[in-house]
C-alpha cells in the first residue's frame, strides 16, 4: 500500500491486526472467519486394540536393557502416492536391526514378516509397538511367535527410543514420501546388513552384529558352565 497507493495514509500490518481484533473490527473478523473457514474431514472411528499389555507392565530388566531379545518395533510407511511399508525391529540391548518389506499391507502379511524375523532371531522374547491397527490380533500373534507384546501409550513414541533412533537412520535411505514398493527385498536386506555393520558409541565401538555375537557367546558359556555344575 505504501509503495502503490501513495495518496493513502500508511498503516502497519500489526496495527491492522490490532484493529480487526478490537471491538471495531468484529464485522471484518466475522467475515474473514466465514471466508477462511476450515473444512473438517469426517473420518470414521478407528478400531481400538482390545486387551493391550501396556508398557507400564514391562519388566524393569527390559527398561534397563538387560538380556537379549527385547525388541521395539515400528513401521516406515510410503508417501500418499505409494504403497507398501517396512517393518523395523531393534533389539534394546545390542541394537541389532531387523527389516522386512511388507507388500501388500495386511494383518496377515505383517504376521508372516514377524514369523520370518523370529526365525532369523530365535532369542526374541518381547516386542514393544505403537497402537497400530495392524496389531488388532496381537493375542493370536503372541501365541504364534511365542513372545510377549507390549504397547506404548497413545501418541507417546518417546517411550520406545531405540526404534525412534533407528527410524531417523532409515529415513536417510528411505526418504519421506517414498514409494516403498519400488524398494526391492534385496535392497532392504542390504540396508539391514549395512545398519548392523555400523560402529556405535553406545556399544563401546562394537557393531550390532559384533555385540549380538558376543552376547550369544556369553550365553553359550553360561549354559556350558551350568551343565557342568549339574
Amino acid at each position: 500500500m505504501k509503495r502503490i497507493e501513495r495518496h493513502l495514509a500508511y498503516v502497519s500490518g500489526s496495527a491492522i491486526r490490532r484493529y480487526i481484533k478490537s471491538v471495531y473490527g468484529r464485522r471484518i473478523e466475522s467475515h474473514r472467519a466465514k471466508v477462511f473457514k476450515k473444512k473438517r474431514r469426517h473420518r470414521g472411528a478407528k478400531p481400538r486394540i482390545a486387551d493391550k499389555r501396556p508398557i507400564t507392565e514391562r519388566p524393569s530388566k527390559i527398561n534397563k536393557r538387560w538380556g537379549l531379545g527385547h525388541f521395539e518395533g515400528d513401521f516406515i510407511v510410503s508417501g500418499t502416492s505409494g504403497i507398501g511399508i517396512v517393518l523395523a525391529l531393534r533389539d534394546r540391548k545390542v541394537r541389532k536391526n531387523l527389516l522386512e518389506r511388507i507388500l501388500p499391507v495386511s494383518v496377515r502379511n505383517v504376521e508372516r514378516a514377524l514369523v520370518r524375523m523370529k526365525k532369523r532371531y530365535p532369542e526374541m522374547q518381547t516386542i514393544t509397538f505403537d497402537n497400530d491397527i495392524l496389531f488388532l490380533e496381537h493375542k493370536r500373534l503372541e501365541k504364534k511367535l511365542g513372545v510377549r507384546i507390549y504397547f506404548c501409550h497413545v501418541h507417546s513414541p518417546w517411550e520406545k527410543p531405540s526404534i525412534e533412533n533407528l527410524n531417523k537412520d532409515l529415513r536417510k535411505y528411505i526418504r519421506k514420501g517414498s514409494d516403498i514398493s519400488k524398494y526391492s527385498v534385496y535392497r532392504i536386506k542390504k540396508l539391514e546388513a549395512k545398519l548392523n555393520r555400523r560402529f556405535m558409541d553406545v556399544l563401546g565401538s562394537f557393531t550390532p552384529d559384533e555385540a549380538y555375537a558376543r552376547e550369544k557367546r556369553k550365553r553359550a558359556q553360561r549354559g556350558a558352565k551350568n551343565h557342568r555344575s549339574n
